[in-house]
C-alpha cells in the first residue's frame, strides 16, 4: 500500500523537477549536430562582426564611415506624421515598454507551459544582453549625435551599442527561436524569423531616424545578439536535444523509461 501511495504521489521534488527542470525533445543525431553548428556558426558570425565595427568605431573608420552619410539622408525624409509613428516604436522597445513586455510574456509563459525552462531561458538571455549594453557601453563611451538633432527628448547616455536595438532583437529572435525550435515545419520557423527581421528593422530605424543613434550602434547590437542567440542554442539544445536511447547522467531518456 505504501509503494502505491508513493508511485501516485511522487513528491515535491519530482514536480519541481518536472515543472522547472525536464524539458526533452527527440531528433536524430545529424539534426542534433547541425543545431550545434548553427550556434557555433552563429556565435562567431556575430563576434567578428562586434568587433570589426569596434575597431571601426574606435578608429573612426570602417563601417562607421556610413554613420554620418545615413544620418544625413534620414534627416531628409523628417516628417510629422512619419516622426509620430517613429516615437511609437521608439516607446515599445525603450527602456519601459519592452521590460514590461519581456515580464508579461514569460510569467504568463512560465505559468501556462508544461515546463518553465524556455521562459527561464529568455529571462536569463535578456538579462545577458542588459548587462552586455552597459559593460560595452561604459567601457566604449561612445557620444551620440548631436543633441540638437533629438526628436523626443535629449539623451546623453553612451551610443555604443544600441540599448533598444539590442533588447528588439534578443527579444523577437530569442522568442522566435524558442517558439519554433519545437515545431516541425521548417516553413513557420522561416515566417516567424522574417516577422522578427522586420520588428528589429523597425526599431533600429527608429532609433537612427530619431537621431539617438549611429548605423554603427544598430550594427554592433545586431551582432551582440547573434552571439546571445548562439549561446542560447547552443544551451537550449545541450539541455533539451535526446537522441532516442540516449542515456543522460546513467539513466534512459524519459521517452524510453516510459516505455519499460
Amino acid at each position: 500500500m505504501a509503494e502505491e501511495q508513493t508511485r501516485e504521489s511522487p513528491g515535491r521534488w519530482r514536480v519541481f523537477h518536472d515543472k522547472f527542470v525536464v524539458e526533452e525533445r527527440f531528433m536524430s543525431e545529424a539534426a542534433r549536430k547541425n543545431l550545434y553548428r548553427i550556434a557555433l556558426g552563429l556565435m562567431i558570425v556575430g563576434a567578428v562582426v562586434f568587433f570589426v565595427i569596434l575597431a571601426g568605431v574606435l578608429g573612426r573608420d570602417g563601417v562607421s564611415q556610413v554613420d554620418e552619410p545615413v544620418r544625413s539622408w534620414l534627416l531628409t525624409l523628417r516628417s510629422e506624421p512619419l516622426t509620430i509613428v517613429m516615437i511609437v516604436l521608439a516607446v515599445i522597445f525603450g527602456p519601459v515598454a519592452l521590460p514590461i513586455i519581456i515580464l508579461v510574456v514569460t510569467v504568463a509563459w512560465g505559468l501556462l507551459a508544461k515546463h518553465a525552462w524556455r521562459p527561464l531561458v529568455l529571462a536569463g538571455a535578456m538579462l545577458t544582453g542588459v548587462i552586455l549594453a552597459q559593460v560595452i557601453g561604459r567601457t566604449v563611451d561612445r557620444q551620440r549625435p548631436p543633441v540638437d538633432l533629438m526628436l523626443f527628448g535629449a539623451d546623453t547616455t553612451f551610443a555604443f551599442p544600441s540599448g533598444h536595438v539590442l533588447g528588439a532583437c534578443d527579444f523577437l529572435l530569442l522568442t522566435t527561436y524558442l517558439i519554433f525550435s519545437r515545431r516541425r515545419n521548417p516553413k513557420t520557423a522561416i515566417i516567424g524569423f522574417a516577422v522578427a527581421g522586420v520588428g528589429i528593422f523597425l526599431a533600429a530605424v527608429s532609433r537612427l531616424y530619431l537621431g539617438y543613434h549611429w548605423t554603427s550602434d544598430a550594427l554592433a547590437s545586431l551582432a551582440i545578439s547573434f552571439v546571445i542567440l548562439g549561446a542560447v542554442i547552443a544551451l537550449d539544445t545541450w539541455r533539451t536535444a535526446r537522441i532516442p536511447g540516449e542515456r543522460v547522467t546513467g539513466v534512459l531518456s524519459k521517452a524510453d523509461t516510459s516505455q519499460d
